[in-house]
Order: C-alpha cells, then sequence, then structure tokens
C-alpha cells in the first residue's frame, strides 16, 4: 500500500498544485480540467507500489519510496512495464482533454481506458448527467479500472476491443492509443457537434516485443461532425503505444502512413523555406507557424466528406462523391 506521510489536507495542497502546474504544462485556461485533476485521487489508479517511472531515455525506473505524494507528478507511471503501458502523461492528456471540449451532460466514450484515471477524470466532467463508457481490452487493466471506479456511477466499465464500441450514439469519443485507421463506430456513432480526439501513430519497428510498441512517427487530431460533415484539426504531435486486437495494421498500411508523415514533414520544410510544394493526393493536415505537417494516406478519406477550412490547421480532405463506409456494428446487451 502507499505510505501516506502528509495529512488528508496537506494532500488536499498538493493536488491541487499538482493540477494547476499539469494544466499551465497543457497550456489549458480551462477551470473544469484543473479542478477535475484537483479532486481524483490518482494512487487509486496506479497499481500497488513500488511504482516504476518512465525514463527520458526509455524504460521504466523504480521510486525509491512509496509516499502516495509522489503520484503528484506530470510523470509517465507504469502499469504494464512490460508491455510498455503507463498511465500517460497528464499534461497531453489535459491539453486533448480541452480539445475534446467536454460539458456537462455529455455522453462520453473512453476508448483505451487502462486502470480508469482519465476515464475518472472524464466522468468529473460530464458531471451527475453525463455518462462515461469506459472501454479497455485488457481483462487485468479493466478488472482494476472495475474496483476504482466502483464510487462513481456515471461510468461503466465495459471489457471488450475498442474497435467494436461505442454502440450508441456520443457526444465524444476519447481513444488512448495510436492507430494507423480509426474503427467505424468512432465515426458513425458521434452525434451531430459529436468530438472525437485520437492519436494517429505508425508502429514503430524492430522493438521488442516485451516492450510494447510504440509510434515512430505520432500526431494527435481532433475530428468534429459537423452539418456539412467532418472538419478535422491536427493537435500536436503525440506518441502513444499502438493499437493491438482488431486495430493492428498491416505492413503495407504501415509503410503508406510512414510515407505519408514523411512526405508531411517535407512539405512543411518546405513552406518555411518559401519554396512552394507540389499537392499530393494524400488528405493533408497542417500546422501553423512553421510547425510541422502530417500528410495522411488516402484510405483516410473513406471516413467521410470533410468540409475544407479557412483554418490554416483544418484537414483539407474533401471527396466530391460520397465514400464507402465501413458498417458500424449494432447495438447489443454485452
Amino acid at each position: 500500500m502507499p505510505i501516506a506521510m502528509f495529512t488528508a489536507d496537506e494532500l488536499a495542497v498538493v493536488r491541487r498544485a499538482y493540477a494547476h502546474q499539469v494544466a499551465a504544462a497543457a497550456g489549458t485556461t480551462n477551470p473544469r480540467i484543473e479542478a477535475a485533476f484537483a479532486v481524483v485521487p490518482r494512487e487509486k489508479f496506479l497499481g500497488a507500489p513500488p511504482w516504476q517511472v518512465a525514463n527520458l531515455g526509455g524504460g521504466y525506473r523504480p521510486l525509491l519510496s512509496s509516499d502516495l505524494v509522489l503520484a503528484y507528478q506530470d510523470a509517465l507511471f507504469a502499469l504494464q512495464p512490460d508491455k510498455g503501458i503507463d498511465n500517460g502523461s497528464p499534461s497531453l492528456h489535459a491539453r486533448l482533454l480541452d480539445e475534446l471540449d467536454v460539458q456537462i451532460g455529455d455522453r462520453i466514450a473512453h476508448i483505451g481506458a487502462g486502470t480508469g484515471y482519465y476515464s475518472a477524470i472524464l466522468a468529473e466532467l460530464v458531471g451527475a448527467a453525463g455518462h462515461v463508457h469506459a472501454v479497455e481490452m485488457d481483462r487485468d487493466l479493466a478488472g482494476h479500472a472495475q474496483s476504482a471506479l466502483a464510487d462513481r456511477p456515471n461510468v461503466s466499465v465495459i471489457a471488450a476491443d475498442g474497435n467494436q464500441w461505442p454502440r450508441q450514439e456520443m457526444d465524444a469519443v476519447y481513444v488512448n492509443f495510436a492507430v494507423g485507421r480509426p474503427a467505424a463506430p468512432w465515426i458513425e456513432r458521434l452525434r451531430p457537434g459529436g468530438r472525437l480526439v485520437l492519436p494517429l501513430g505508425v508502429p514503430r519497428q524492430g522493438r521488442p516485443s516485451s516492450g510494447g510498441r510504440h509510434a515512430s512517427h505520432g500526431a494527435a487530431l481532433r475530428i468534429e461532425r459537423g452539418a456539412s460533415g467532418l472538419a478535422a484539426r491536427w493537435i500536436s504531435t503525440a506518441y502513444f503505444v499502438c493499437a493491438d486486437g482488431g486495430l493492428t495494421i498491416d505492413d503495407s498500411e504501415i509503410e503508406a502512413l510512414t510515407v505519408a508523415f514523411k512526405r508531411g514533414a517535407s512539405s512543411s520544410s518546405k513552406a518555411c523555406s518559401g519554396r512552394p510544394s507540389r499537392g499530393s493526393d494524400a488528405a493533408g493536415i497542417s500546422a501553423i507557424n512553421g510547425r510541422s505537417a502530417t500528410t495522411i494516406p488516402e484510405r483516410f478519406r473513406q471516413w467521410a466528406n470533410v468540409r475544407t477550412s479557412s483554418s490554416a490547421t483544418t484537414a483539407v480532405w474533401r471527396d466530391n462523391e460520397s465514400p464507402a463506409r465501413e458498417r458500424a456494428p449494432g447495438f447489443d446487451s454485452d
């Protein structure tokens, strides 16, 4: 068990300071996000000590103390170090949750919920009138989440492949593993005005299977369903552990996505140097002010017709014909 070397009142101050630092690092001024990080007890979701935190050069190292106050730092705590699965960077998640634009009363699918820490943050953001469907494929992680979230009636934990969820319409879908393509339900189950935030990633080649497979190229995207289709926007660089199960991509898809990322970086460099760059048949997501650009393979245009926006950060996907979409699974009572 973690050791409590601070009183409950002192720990509350530590949590508030941690939340303030996380929000500042994320660049969010949303007070609801900071408040959510200040009240959710992170230690409930980290497993039993001794805890391990990520090294800058890769791998994990054990913390020498089991004091629960150490959970309140912007660090990655290992959940399954042999698979490269951790609790994630709080500041990165704060930024992505800011982009998700969660409202009181929203119904949200959290895909790849792990042990449920960010499901609990989402539960704070949707309030008692909303609901979070926390989907996790790994049975051990899902079991931990079920226990840690048992006191939250506005969260349901579902042990299932995130490829098959959600099965009802949602206001938002939040994905916490890297994918080379989206699952059909993430798009098809978005309500009008619904938001999807997901990490796009190319699985790193040659990584030992015992360490998990992380992305070698990665970017977080925000997709919103509007009246005229789906508008997409690049958020930031983001590297997550890559999907297993039904969303695993084959070598040809990995190659195509790698080429697309490299083409995007090349186009961005040419744009910054003032040299013209030729357009391509790949869909493009560009960032402003000289940041890297990311291009997405043609297969992504099967998502939907996407309306071009005047924003420099909005995807320039547009099809003149209605695309063929993969059919989403129907709802059942599993």
